[in-house]
Order: C-alpha cells, then structure tokens, then sequence
C-alpha cells in the first residue's frame, strides 16, 4: 500500500518526462513555459502540504487519501484535453494538491504503525516498488506517445490514481489512533509548527530529504532535453537512461535494508554519502568539460541514484520520528521544504537554458555534493541524540 501511494508521485512525473519536447512543440511553448509544467506542480504539491498535513492529523488518513486521490484523477483527465500551455500549468497545479494528499497521508500512515528505526526498513522495501513505478514510467510514456501523443502520458497517471483509490477503498483501514487527534485551532497549530521546525533532527533530516531530492529532481526536470535535444537521442533512449538510473536507485534500497538491519541509521546515510559524493564528483567533471558522452551521463547518474536509495528511506522515517502525534504535519513540512527547492530548480534551468548540458549536470553536481556533506556532518551530529527504539507492531 505505501509504494503505491508514494508511486503516485513518480508516475505524474516520469510519464510525461519523455514527452516534454513534443509537448512543448505542440503547444508552441517556450523551455521556459514547459518547465513550469513540472515547476507549478511541485510548488502546489508543496503549498498544499502544509494543510493536508494538519488536517489528516484532525481527520484522518483515510478520508484525506479518498478525496485527495479522486481531485487527482479529475486533474490529471483535465491536463490530457488541455488546450494550451496556460491550461496544463494550471491543471498540473491542481494535480498537484492531488498527490499531495496520497504522499503526505503515505508517510503519516508509516509513522502511525512504526517507529523510526523499523520505519526506516519499512519504507526502504517500499520505495523499492516506487523505483518499480519509476522504471516502468518513462517506457511506458515513451511508448504512449510514440503510439498516440503526449497527452496519453496523462491518462495513464489517472489510471494509476484510479487503482490507488481502489486499493485504498478496499484494503486500507484508519491508521490514526483516537488519542493522536490534533485540533484545527490555529494556535496548537503554529506551536506544533515551530516546535517541529526548530528540533535539531527536523532540521537535519528535512535538509538531507530536499539535498537528495534536489539531486534527483534536476534530472528529472532537464534530461529530457540534455538527452533529446542536445545530444540528439530517441525518446526511447533517454527513457532507457531513465530505467538505469532507476534501476540503480532500487538496488540502493535494497543496500540500505541491509545496512539498517546491520549497523543503523546513520551507518546507512553514511554510506550513501559515499556514492552521492563520487557520483556528484563525477557529474562536475563531464559538465565542466562539455563531455558528451551519454554512457558516461548515465554512469555518474547511477551513483547518485544509489546513493540516493540509501538517502530517502531513511530521511522519510527518521523526518517524523520525533512527532508521533504530529507526523501528518512534520511529513508535511518536510515534504514542503522538498517543493521550494524543485520549484526553485524549475525555474532556475528555465531561466539558465542555453543549450549546453552545464545548466542541468552542474546543477546536480551541486545538490549531490551538499547532500553527501549533510549527510557526512549533519546527520552524523544527531548520534548522541538518537535514543534507542523499540520495534513497535503494526496496528491491527
């Protein structure tokens, strides 16, 4: 159940990725206007964030994921029949607030059954079956509009969304116990807010989650045109650089279940800082030299996949750890923080286009050197912090 609710966030951007050229050239819009398609998605998934966290804390899980969930589908058949770039990005907006239910709610739901070691290990096996979803993504929308045309990228987001709510309906129980209710007052909610934003782990993880994702996200948002239009290859190539990288992201999950059942969480992200460091050392190299080699893109790629593998699972438990009765609200915020940094990042490759590959490969280099460094100092600095943790079973 966790990896399809969080796959719901890589199937609405990696369908449509391999699409992005052809979309911008049917609609006759600029680099700049199709970025927004991905940059007005994820400042919405961000803003919205901040209030489906408290109100899945008041509410519940499961009434927030049922209607979150339908407001996608609805968003994501309205983005197919979209007639020009303003309408998409407006669309993608909405769609956003969409996913922002499923994720939010994914990873309060972990935090309601599991403490943060064992959570660590639970989502670790989860985001395997998302990097599932991630591999299969860009194939699949490669195929559909090779087949069709961009918007059928589209509707198969909204067929994924309609499977998701009919797992939940079907199969997901309410996850939030009675006692761990949290009221709608404003000022209980801006006291849990700035007690979460100012505890020492919340910073810490929340930095490693957005340097990671930072990383991760700048290729996402410019490969497609790096790959397409600067060096010329098929949509069906890029989309299989896409699947290696994936590839390598799941192989990284499945290293830090491993690792975290051997040594822990901070052993995991240490090792992961390992890979980020030279896959990020790598990606500097061949941008500074204009090195147009697409095995060697896709190499150094592969390492920051891997390191982010270990990364993400363990920052998505250990982010809410010490919130058990506001996990809604610190997945939320830390979810939030992810979305500033990707809008930014939109905006910024827009902006700095030229087409050369330095704006997208440098751009990655920087994020996947910072998060090796927070998770070398940072997190390394929480050790004495980080008390024991009892396995807690999942409720019934």
């Amino acid at each position: 159940m966790l990896a399809v609710l969080l796959g719901v966030q890589p199937a609405t951007t990696d369908l449509y990725l391999p699409t992005l050229p052809a979309l911008r050239a049917d609609l006759g819009a600029s680099v700049a206007a199709a970025q927004m398609t991905l940059g007005m998605l994820v400042l919405s998934f961000g803003i919205a964030q901040l209030v489906i966290g408290p109100l899945s804390d008041r509410l519940g899980r499961r009434p927030v994921l049922l209607s979150g969930l339908m407001l996608y589908i609805a968003a994501s058949l309205a983005s197919a029949g979209a007639p020009h770039i303003d309408a998409l990005v407006l669309c993608r907006a909405v769609q956003g607030v969409g996913l922002a239910c499923s994720v939010v709610c994914a990873r309060a739901v972990l935090r309601d059954l599991f403490e943060p070691q064992e959570g660590a290990q639970v989502m670790a096996r989860a985001l395997g079956g998302v990097g599932f979803v991630a591999l299969v993504g860009p194939l699949a929308g490669a195929a559909v509009a090779d087949a069709w045309n961009w918007r059928a990228a589209f509707v198969l987001c909204s067929l994924f969304a309609a499977a998701a709510l009919a797992l939940v309906a079907w199969k997901l129980p309410e996850s939030l116990a009675p006692r761990h209710r949290q009221p709608l007052r404003p000022g209980p909610m801006l006291h849990s807010l700035r007690r979460i934003a100012t505890h020492p782990a919340f910073l810490a993880w929340s930095a490693l989650m957005a340097g990671t994702y930072g990383a991760i996200y700048t290729y996402l948002a410019g490969s497609s045109f790096v790959f397409i239009e600067t060096l010329g290859r098929s949509r069906l190539a890029y989309s299989l650089v896409l699947a290696t990288a994936t590839g390598s992201y799941m192989a990284g999950t499945f290293a830090c279940r491993r690792r975290l059942q051997r040594s822990g969480l901070l052993d995991a992200v240490r090792r992961g800082a390992a890979f980020s460091a030279l896959g990020g050392t790598a990606m500097l190299v061949i941008a500074l030299l204009d090195w147009r080699e697409p095995a060697a893109i896709a190499t150094a790629m592969a390492a920051i996949a891997f390191g982010h593998g270990y990364h993400q699972p363990c920052a998505q438990a250990a982010v809410t750890g010490p919130f058990p009765a506001q996990a809604g609200m610190a997945a939320a915020l830390a979810g939030f923080v992810m979305s500033l940094v990707a809008f930014g990042i939109s905006a910024w490759l827009g902006w700095a286009a030229n087409g050369t590959m330095l704006p997208v490969l440098g751009t990655q280099a920087v994020f996947a050197l910072a998060t090796a460094l927070i998770a070398a100092t940072l997190i390394q600095q929480l050790g004495h912090r980080l008390a024991p943790v009892a396995v807690a079973r999942p409720a019934a």
